[in-house]
């Protein structure tokens, strides 16, 4: 290894590497190009760094004068991006590197700058590389090693296109390292094409995938998910956390609630900009905040060195994002927690995820409210400061304290400021975690139970008048102190409704009524000796009778004559006339000849060119008519020569320009044209003002709506 690089690893204080770090500084790899996959968490950052040092740098380790960048890493998230700038800022801090980078969001006449300065590195996103190698901002020239890193989320996020663009515009001689978590047909398919001869490297943890962090699926009641993720937040009072979420409104949502309940949290989402995104991770390492609530878009690459505790607020949609939304937690050799919020209804789905990662997740209910406060006096107990030693004022003060107070009142008071700086735990509704998960099934139509014995009364409002079962309910129920249990049928017809109503309730309901057998609005209520005969074909039938219908009684469909007309699938004979559709009505004059021949649908034949007509009333060659005029020859406009009129023209084009006759042989009066500044250019469908005199008289050359003139050089 080059002494630089293995001095910064000492440094940082790595001892021994990982699986890929030892895998790609295979001596026997130096100068190939890789195809590596290996799981979330296993150092791929360092091990990329590590396997370009022999390629980039010089022989005594170090880097030379800054110019055209010899490195090119693209990440696809812009967080990815710039936590990948520090990791290698550290790793090739003693070689002497500059480092530059290019990511969306960030200022891009800086980023120019910064590469017109030179630099040796250059970490980007594609999107902005594109930009700035499109623009000519970036000299890819002198560019030895290209590392694609989590190359399988760029082609997710659409970045191909970019990718093959900038894999395109780099010298062919360059190295070319793609890393992954997977190898999906897409990355084969693009390694085949940008690299030659890659060695494929697969690397896998001796304990298997994220066997570091424990899984654990607590089972919730829907209304309370929110308080769940309070309790666990409360339990584990990790240093770190990251909540995630589905949605950029549930991380609004969540950060307030939060927020409110005096955790320090902050968010990331795809709406914040790319400084405050950078501000709410500072945040986090800075101890500043505890808790981060994010979508996705921290679910990758995102590496917090305290982070202990994951919380999938909502379940993710594959398999895939839990193994990388878990695995924030549990990197380099660090334990972590992963906790999935497990609604009833949500249990089947988060069963399958688990199954399609290949993961065990032990089933439990969240921490109860005392289990909160029981974790808290465990805490306080076992807290560093018993084991430390105080100074001669905090000793002299607790001497104090001792002469005013008893023991046991100093412990109670230290114990309630201690519990007062931390949220009070929630109460929560049990969930039975080992039930399993509801199965599906359908549901089965219900049969209405019979009404029973009952009798008829009809009400002197139908159809027509406006009579709906959704008034007249509860219309009848108040006159007749009934409920609507005791309503059977309701059957409204033109012109009256009846109404059964069930015989025990009929005395009561007769009582209520009253002798004068009225209701609201003037309605008239009469009792019926049976039931009412509603029509012909009686009873509206159930939906069980059309389930039961056979369906060969389907009635076949009678086609209509057709009568002497030919069919459209035989060719029509076009010498003969077609049969006459009015028979018995006197052709109008002027009107066309309907036994003239007609275009065939299927056929080109006897296809009649139409006319050429000209404005000035002459009959062409090919046509022995009258020129169109606008009307109909029998039914003329009578309007006055150049008038809109249907019988002389459009604008009286046959009778010469404005209805004035133009004499033979003259020429027709040219438009106007923009290009003429001698006459006035009126834009389609403007309005042209009239010119007025500088003494406010129309008619004159003065100052008017007109174009300003250019003045001579005299009045200059």
């Amino acid at each position: 290894m080059i002494q630089t690089l293995a001095d910064a690893l000492a440094k940082q204080g790595y001892d021994t590497l990982t699986p890929v770090q030892e895998a790609v500084t295979d001596p026997d790899l130096e100068g190939q190009d890789l195809l590596v996959s290996a799981q979330t968490g296993s150092g791929k950052t360092v091990g990329f760094g590590l396997a370009i040092g022999p390629t980039i740098l010089a022989e005594d380790g170090t880097f030379g004068p800054a110019g055209r960048p010899v490195a090119l890493v693209i990440a696809p998230t812009r967080e990815l991006a710039l936590q990948v700038k520090r990791e290698l800022q550290w790793l090739y801090a003693g070689a002497g590197v500059v480092m530059a980078s290019t990511v969306g969001g960030m200022d891009m006449r800086d980023e120019r700058r910064a590469l017109d300065r030179g630099a040796h590195i250059v970490v980007a996103t594609p999107g902005r590389l594109k930009d700035h190698i499109m623009r000519g901002s970036l000299d890819m020239s002198d560019m030895k090693a290209i590392v694609l890193d989590e190359a399988d989320e760029m082609l997710d996020l659409g970045f191909r296109e970019d990718l093959e663009f900038i894999l395109g515009e780099a010298p062919e001689t360059r190295r070319t390292l793609m890393f992954s978590a997977t190898v999906p047909p897409m990355i084969a398919k693009l390694a085949k094409s940008y690299q030659k001869d890659a060695v494929r490297v697969a690397t896998a943890s001796k304990e298997g995938q994220h066997a570091d962090i424990e899984y654990r699926a607590l089972t919730v009641a829907q209304h309370d998910a929110d308080n769940a993720i309070i309790n666990v937040l409360r339990y584990y009072e990790a240093p770190n956390a990251i909540v995630f979420a589905n949605t950029r409104a549930m991380v609004t949502r969540l950060t307030t609630r939060l927020s409110n309940r005096g955790f320090s949290v902050v968010a990331l989402s795809g709406e914040l900009s790319q400084t405050e995104r950078s501000h709410a991770l500072q945040a986090m390492r800075d101890g500043r905040a505890r808790v981060c609530v994010a979508t996705d878009v921290a679910a990758r690459g995102i590496d917090l060195p305290n982070l202990e505790l994951v919380i999938h607020a909502e379940l993710p949609t594959n398999a895939e994002t839990l193994l990388h939304r878990s695995g924030r937690t549990g990197r380099a050799g660090r334990k972590g927690i992963s906790t999935m919020i497990v609604p009833p209804k949500m249990r089947r789905r988060a069963e399958n995820l688990l199954k399609w990662g290949k993961l065990s997740a032990t089933w439990a209910s969240p921490p109860t409210a005392d289990e909160v406060q029981a974790r808290d006096e465990e805490r306080l107990l076992t807290d560093s400061i018993w084991s430390e030693d105080f100074t001669e004022s905090e000793q002299g003060f607790a001497t104090r304290l001792l002469e005013l107070h008893a023991p046991e009142k100093i412990a109670a008071a230290y114990l309630r400021l201690f519990q007062g700086k931390n949220s009070a735990p929630e109460d929560l509704t049990f969930v039975d975690p080992n039930a399993a998960a509801p199965a599906y099934e359908k549901r089965e139509r219900k049969e209405r139970a019979p009404f029973g014995p009952s009798k008829w009364f009809s009400v002197d409002i139908g159809r027509e008048g406006k009579a709906e079962a959704r008034w007249l309910l509860p219309m009848i129920c108040k006159a007749g102190g009934i409920t609507k249990k005791e309503i059977g049928a309701i059957r409204i017809q033109p012109n009256e409704t009846f109404v059964e109503i069930s015989e025990a309730a009929v005395p009561n309901f007769l009582k209520e009524v009253g002798p004068d057998m009225s209701l609201e609005n003037q309605a008239q209520l009469t009792a019926l000796d049976g039931p009412p005969q509603i029509s012909e074909r009686g009873a509206r039938p159930s939906k069980r009778s059309y389930d039961d219908k056979p369906r060969g009684d389907k009635k076949p469909y009678d086609k209509k004559p057709r009568g002497d007309k030919p069919r459209y699938d035989k060719p029509r004979d076009n010498s003969a006339p077609p049969p006459s559709r009015q028979e018995n009505v006197a052709p109008i004059a002027g009107a066309a000849d309907d036994t003239a021949p007609r275009k065939s649908r299927h056929t080109k034949t006897n296809f009649a060119k139409p006319e050429r007509r000209d404005y000035d009333g002459a009959v062409t060659a090919k046509s022995g008519k009258p020129p169109y005029k606008g009307g109909r020859d029998d039914k003329p406009s009578g309007g006055k020569p150049g008038y809109k009129g249907k019988s002389d023209g459009y604008k009286g084009k046959s009778e010469g320009y404005k209805g004035k006759p133009r004499s033979e042989g003259a020429p027709a009066k040219p438009k106007a044209k923009a290009s003429d500044t001698s006459k006035r250019f009126v834009p389609p469908g403007g309005k042209a003002k009239p010119r007025h005199k500088a003494g406010g008289k129309p008619g004159g050359k003065g100052a008017g709506s007109g174009p300003p003139r250019r003045s001579g050089p005299k009045s200059r």
